[in-house]
């Protein structure tokens, strides 16, 4: 059994610690990975209510909770597209399908493969091109172009408009405060690929993968990417096969060694290889010299008193891959992860850099300044008191990025909904309720968590449009609106009341009115509720630190108590909608609307953040009520709140409404300010254009009656 020294022991217990107080320990990467894989169901919910025909997976560090905050690793979306069958053999053709045959001849390199385009009525090759994404190549074969690829994408990167192609991929980087997403456009294939057959035979002295693990991986099929190999002739029909669900399941069953000898592989690149030498060898890799030496060591090798020698075992490995330019994939060894990154120029360097942080015994790790790693572990080394753990901020990231995504899923929901009569809109929302019931029945696990976060959004958007047709109609609020939005009552701290005040205060109600916003204030406290809004992609600021700590000692159920989303209404919605925010769903000029993009939906709805709105009603109820010391006290908390809260996403509808209650209390100035202000925070598609023309017009009609009196 390996025996490490005592100097090597007390380091690598020392950077354990360190490790686990920038949250690489095994309650974060559980909760990370709960977190995207939950993430990942919602996505599989909204796309089956919409009838989409695509498959999100969120892949990479992020679902693995192999990252930290320095690392700031970017989302990997790999975008399934439906449409099509591949299969490995013709005995698999179905009839009506639109059926491809993957061909690994001698003509594609181990790893990658040719679709070949198969009739719809009989087993055999399609005989002649009948669109522009399938080519006749030399030997006479139509095969999909790899091009569809970038189509797969193109539906789902309208939300991304600040993005490039990089390859395969569609990444949006460089945003501060914003995550990169990194988006690959892919085409399914159910059946476990040729080229990895022998991979589920293999055993080495460490006995990993086990063979359920194989027998998982093996029932995950893969994928094939829209990408040739490097420098190869079939640069348009060639497809990278991607086994990327097995790398999952494999990395879901490391221990907290493994995986944090896999976050120290990734700091020392992004520390002493990246800003050198950049794309030459990835985290892939990385990862794949890792599954090597776990299946090749006896697992009591991997202890946190080893791990220092760990990683300089993994080091070696990417050391020896590196001079021999060949790093085989784990699963499909043929594929030479390292063919074309390694230039003849960079290549000494790049060697000389390993060796020496290999010659260091961990020295070399003093000089990672990601999530000030040196820094912490230099403190503990001499036993000095070290720098907070970051748990807590990671919980809270964790928590808001859960609710940023429900939102997401609601509002991708909504879409079809937004010009709806109310009747329609009515049949809709019933229908995807229902499907969400069923899809609930169906499954188990997070995708049943999915569906419990989700149905209750969609209750209350239709209690809201049961009460608009009933107000409309000149009705009492029926009992079908109330009970609907009663299920949903309690998704947040604030928004779906607040869509209760709001229909009570349209109605009339204002003694309802103030009893429910009475409660919301009661509860929301501002030194814990955090605002949330998926609209669009807008930079948020620190999380409150009280926020984060709710976040990290309890589970999603808290999202209730200390999240409050934007609140939004539909035009079906319309008589729920006070008459100051009404103006917001006609925002836009026809100029607007020429440069709008799809993730821009949001502009035709009225959105605004909880606390302000629920300020904003309760200078309305109060104003109504005769309750003058309580309006002036909420409009200084809504000025307050405008002023104050870093967090809001649409500040310039907060700016809009405290414009209206500024020409209340006959303040046209200030009026005009709120509108000001508003336009320097979004210049388009912005109500505030309305209101100054509106407020002018009135001043200006105003003097010419005076002069007229006089």
């Amino acid at each position: 059994m390996f025996q490490a020294s005592d100097y090597t022991q007390t380091v690598s217990v020392r950077l354990s610690e360190v490790l686990a107080d920038i949250g690489v320990h095994e309650r974060n990467v559980e909760k990370r990975r709960r977190t995207w894989m939950l993430m990942e169901c919602m996505q599989y919910c909204s796309h089956k209510l919409t009838g989409t025909r695509q498959t999100f997976f969120l892949l990479g560090s992020k679902s693995e909770g192999t990252t930290t905050l320095g690392l700031r690793s970017d989302i990997d979306f790999l975008v399934c597209l439906n449409n099509f069958k591949i299969l490995q053999d013709l005995s698999d053709w179905q009839p009506g399908k639109q059926n491809l045959l993957m061909i690994n001849d001698e003509t594609v390199p181990p790893g990658y493969c040719l679709l070949q385009c198969l009739r719809d009525d009989v087993p055999l090759p399609q005989n002649f091109v009948y669109y522009n994404l399938f080519n006749r190549e030399r030997a006479g074969r139509i095969l999909l172009s790899n091009k569809i690829a970038s189509a797969i994408i193109a539906n789902g990167t309208d939300f991304l408009p600040e993005g490039v192609r990089n390859g395969p991929a569609y990444t949006r980087t460089g945003q501060t405060g914003v995550h990169d997403i990194d988006m690959v456009g892919a085409l399914p294939c159910k059946s476990w690929p040729l080229q990895a057959q022998q991979w589920l035979n293999q055993q080495g002295v460490g006995q990993w993968p086990l063979d359920d693990m194989k027998r998982y991986c093996s029932s995950t099929g893969c994928f094939v990417v829209g990408v040739g190999s490097k420098s190869s002739e079939n640069e348009d029909t060639e497809w990278r096969i991607s086994t990327s669900l097995a790398e999952r399941c494999l990395m879901f069953n490391l221990n907290i060694t493994q995986i944090r000898c896999y976050v120290l592989m990734k700091m020392i690149l992004k520390t002493y290889i990246k800003p050198l030498y950049d794309n030459t060898i990835t985290s892939f890799m990385c990862k794949t010299v890792l599954f090597k030496l776990i299946a090749n060591t006896h697992s009591n090798f991997w202890r946190e008193k080893n791990l220092l020698v760990c990683l300089s075992f993994c080091l070696y490995v990417l050391y020896t891959s590196t001079l021999n330019e060949n790093c085989p994939h784990f699963i499909i060894p043929g594929n030479n992860l390292m063919a074309g990154h390694i230039t003849q120029e960079s290549k000494p360097r790049i060697l000389e850099i390993l060796q020496n942080i290999i010659n260091s015994e961990g020295t070399a790790l003093l000089g990672i300044e990601c999530d000030a790693l040196g820094e912490r572990l230099l403190l503990k080394l001499n036993n000095l008191s070290s720098f907070k753990t970051t748990s807590g901020i990671v919980s809270g990231d964790l928590f808001k990025t859960i609710a940023r995504m429900i939102n997401s899923s609601i509002e991708a929901c909504l879409i079809p909904v937004s010009n709806s009569s109310n009747e329609e809109a009515i049949q809709i929302l019933l229908n995807r309720i229902l499907k969400l019931a069923i899809i609930s029945n169906q499954c188990q696990g997070l995708k049943k968590t999915a569906c419990r976060l989700l149905a209750p959004r969609l209750c209350i958007t239709l209690g809201s449009v049961l009460a608009s047709l009933d107000i409309q109609q000149y009705k009492g609020i029926s009992t079908e609106a109330l009970v609907r939005l009663s299920m949903g009552l309690n998704t947040d701290v604030a928004s779906s009341k607040l869509k209760l005040a709001s229909m009570f205060y349209c109605k009339g109600d204002f003694n309802r009115t103030k009893i429910v916003l009475s409660d919301i204030e009661a509860n929301y406290d501002p030194n814990i509720v955090e605002p949330v809004c998926s609209c669009y992609t807008c930079i948020g600021h620190y999380l409150r630190e009280r926020f984060n700590e709710i976040c990290d000692n309890h589970s999603d159920e808290a999202l209730q108590y200390v999240t409050a989303s934007c609140v939004i209404f539909l035009k079906c919605e319309i008589n729920c909608i006070p008459v100051e925010l009404k103006y917001e769903l006609f925002r836009s000029t026809g100029e607007d609307l020429a440069v709008r993009v799809f993730s821009d939906i949001w502009m035709n709805w009225a959105v605004v953040d909880s606390l302000p709105y629920l300020y904003f009603l309760q200078y309305k109820t109060y104003s109504n009520l005769g309750r003058q010391d309580d309006k002036e006290r909420a409009l200084s908390n809504l000025i307050r709140t405008i002023d104050q809260e870093p967090n809001l996403a649409h500040r310039e509808t907060a700016l809009n409404i405290l414009g209206q209650c500024m020409e209340q209390e006959v303040r046209p100035t200030d009026a005009l300010n709120c509108y000001s202000l508003s336009l320097n925070v979004r210049g388009r598609s912005n109500a505030a254009k309305i209101h100054i023309c509106r407020l002018l017009s009135t001043l200006i009609n105003a003097r010419a009656q005076n002069q007229a009196f006089q």
